[in-house]
């Protein structure tokens, strides 16, 4: 039964090739059970792979499926920026397109979504990454919650829904990893109503994250101490 309302669906790409495909295919069979009004689509920040080829050939076999290409690497919230704001339906969703998280489980988050809720966050039941990357995760996690006052479990975890009018309030400016926590510190201080969800986490069967390198990590880094002295100094 068809119940939901209107809803987007997006993913952010870079290097993508071997899973964006399967990711598009898995969000049309959810989204075609509980809505007669849906739309998906794509955004290729500047890959250096096939992302490019196979969006295009997916484009002409679903007239569902939008598909934006920035012609270089712009940084993911730039991705993101662009996902929101080519977005036209009444729900988004969105997840990364390196199918760490199963588009399978957007039916949870639409089961909590009601008239009263503004956004429903998932949160990882276990992070399936390298030893590593789960200390860096969970301390970076700890961290800009603590620093920035946000009270979600999981700040990173990119799997969420987020009603559009949310963003006639919220304006986005990061073009990094971390419009995250500048999201998410906005959506919260801004008063919207946040449910969170479990969701599962998998690990990264193809290509490799373009998160942790020094270059990315210092940028990132310098970009959260900015961030808080507006947040928390300046009250911006």
């Amino acid at each position: 039964m068809k119940t939901i309302r209107a809803i987007s669906a997006f993913f952010p790409c870079y290097n993508d090739e071997n899973t964006i495909g399967n990711m598009i295919i898995s969000v049309e069979k959810i989204l075609k059970k509980v809505s007669n009004n849906y739309e998906i689509i794509v955004v290729n920040d500047g890959s250096k792979d096939k992302s490019k080829e196979i969006l295009d050939k997916f484009k002409k076999k679903y007239k569902c499926l939008k598909v934006i290409h920035h012609k270089k690497n712009l940084g993911y919230g730039a991705a993101l920026k662009t996902g929101f704001a080519n977005s036209t339906k009444e729900l988004i969703f969105y997840t990364d397109g390196d199918a760490q998280y199963d588009v399978a489980e957007l039916s949870s988050l639409l089961k909590v979504m009601s008239q009263d809720v503004d956004m429903v966050n998932g949160y990882k039941i276990w992070r399936s990454d390298p030893f590593y990357r789960k200390i860096i995760g969970n301390i970076y996690n700890m961290v800009v919650k603590f620093a920035f006052n946000i009270k979600l479990k999981d700040v990173d975890c990119d799997f969420r829904i987020i009603k559009r009018h949310v963003f006639e309030k919220v304006k986005l400016i990061s073009n990094t990893g971390i419009i995250c926590v500048e999201m998410m510190k906005k959506i919260q201080d801004s008063g919207f109503k946040i449910k969170q969800v479990p969701v599962h986490h998998y690990f990264r069967i193809y290509g490799k994250s373009q998160f942790f390198n020094f270059k990315r990590i210092f940028t990132v880094m310098l970009g959260l101490v900015i961030l808080w002295w507006k947040f928390m100094v300046e009250h911006e």
